[in-house]
């Protein structure tokens, strides 16, 4: 047999067991069992209610690579404490060929063993849920107090060794610069110009999204806040009902009329940009940076004689200045993209049932899923005859109650990977639904982009368009196969 090893460990100030001595101990159970581990996974410092740990995230995506036998864990809370979550990867580990182990709760495949493992998967998420409640708990009694709850603490302010705010004289003088010039009229990018020589309190540039969230930070009229919920860069100082502030809770950096004279610009700024007509740019969020990797988004400016240009930038270029990738004319590319499309996805009969193969392919584990459900549905007669013969009624009723949870998620797990019985007319139809693209109203363009084009990289010389097979209407759980179809030379700049 052939393993994957896992270990995760939360934070440095718990007493927790230290990644060593999780992969020793799983080491150690694999020597026994004459398992061959083929690769190991960690994670340090990350919580096992969120699923977004690198290693964990790495592991999935060589599962179908590798296919080992099992995936062995110290314990099963190293794994997830989420019940969802190791429901879904446990699925994921099973289609893959798999099992989960633990060292510390062997658990085998017996109905004990499955209430068990629900009750062990239930008091980890518990305790996580319960320490996270006395854990805000606490941090509401500092916050009464004015005092830095954790994290970095606001551009302008350092924290003294009683766990309050302080002002940086320097970054104190940034804040106030930053707000000087936006109140007088200046853009991010003159201001953006202007602080070039200072930093952010990490040590980079800073971009448009720092501005816009130290204009937007009341921390700085001296108004003490805790509790605010962050939801994007552009409204993370967004006022909320339940938030803890305290007037003069720390020390101030700006008045209280240049914060209405920000606030007020800001707040107009807003509007002007929802009333504004918008262009619909067909490629947002499918074009590659070939300089950073960054997504390139549509953008139009207008120049002093009031003509429009509009094309796609390195999203990093427009935050940072940290890329020197050009923008690529919006018409040009769309045009060639959309050329392509309809060169490349022709209503003919070959296309047509290359497409059919991919939708409706199988998932293989379909047989294994109806074998599975057979054997559930002839335990749930049997019991049924137990009742009606008279047997002890209680324990063969929650057994059912068991047996049929277990049939409800197979019917589903095969309803999801049974093939998607498309037919060879519905996939013409919907090709020829691609044809004269130029001639359609740019939101429908859009839609149709949206769904067949998974990404665009572009070079000096082509552009290469990824589609995915997961687009004919009315198909419902197929699975998609991406493609590359390579463009001739279109100059773009």
């Amino acid at each position: 047999m052939k393993a994957f090893a896992y270990a995760r460990f939360s934070s440095d100030q718990q007493r927790e067991e230290s990644i060593d001595a999780q992969l020793r101990a799983i080491r150690e159970y694999a020597d026994k069992n004459k398992i061959e581990i083929v690769r190991e996974y960690t994670d340090e410092a990350k919580s096992a209610t969120s699923d977004k740990r690198p290693a964990f995230q790495r592991m999935f995506e060589d599962l179908p690579l590798f296919r080992p036998d099992c995936v062995i864990v110290h314990k099963l809370d190293r794994f997830s404490r989420d019940r969802y979550d190791s429901a879904y990867y446990r699925r994921i580990i099973k289609k893959n060929g798999g099992k989960l182990i633990s060292v510390l709760e062997p658990l085998d495949d017996s109905p004990e063993s499955v209430i068990l493992e629900s009750v062990l998967e239930g008091m980890a998420e518990y305790y996580s849920k319960n320490l996270a409640r006395e854990t805000l708990k606490g941090l509401k009694e500092t916050a009464y107090q004015c005092k830095h709850t954790g994290g970095t603490p606001p551009l302008g302010y350092d924290v003294d060794s009683d766990s309050r705010y302080v002002i940086n004289p320097f970054e104190a003088d940034t804040v106030r610069k930053i707000f000087s010039l936006y109140a007088a009229g200046k853009s991010y990018d003159q201001i953006l110009g202007a602080i070039k020589d200072r930093r952010t309190k990490f040590g980079k540039p800073f971009g448009k999204n720092s501005l816009n969230s130290i204009l937007r930070n009341e921390k700085y009229t001296g108004t003490y806040i805790f509790g605010l919920q962050k939801r994007s860069n552009h409204n993370s100082h967004k006022k909320e009902p339940n938030a803890i502030r305290i007037p003069e809770g720390m020390p101030r950096i700006i008045s209280d009329e240049m914060w209405i004279a920000a606030q007020a610009r800001l707040n107009d700024s807003k509007r002007k940009a929802v009333n504004k007509a918008k262009r619909t740019y067909l490629l947002s969020g499918e074009i590659i940076c070939p300089k950073c990797g960054a997504i390139m988004a549509g953008a139009t400016t207008v120049n002093p004689r009031g003509y429009e240009h509009s094309y796609y930038g390195c999203t990093t270029k427009q935050r940072t200045k940290g890329c020197d990738q050009k923008n690529i004319p919006a018409e040009k590319i769309e045009s060639a993209v959309l050329e392509l499309v309809e060169e490349k996805l022709r209503p003919d009969q070959e296309m047509a049932e290359a497409i059919l193969e991919i939708l409706n392919a199988e998932d293989p584990n379909v047989k294994e899923y109806l074998k599975e459900l057979e054997e559930t549905e002839k335990k749930q007669a049997r019991l049924i005859s137990m009742v009606e013969s008279g047997g002890d009624f209680p324990s063969v009723m929650a057994r059912l109650g068991e047996l049929s949870n277990k049939e409800k998620t197979l019917r589903q797990m095969i309803a999801e990977a049974r093939k998607a019985e498309v037919d060879l007319k519905t996939v013409k139809e919907f090709l020829a639904s691609m044809t004269d693209l130029k001639s359609l109203p740019r939101e429908r363009q859009r839609e149709i982009i949206n769904r067949v084009v998974d990404k665009i990289k572009i070079s000096e010389t082509h552009i290469d368009v990824e589609f995915r097979i997961l687009m004919v209407a009315g198909v419902r759980n197929a699975q998609y196969k991406n493609f590359i179809l390579c463009c001739d030379y279109i100059p773009l700049y």
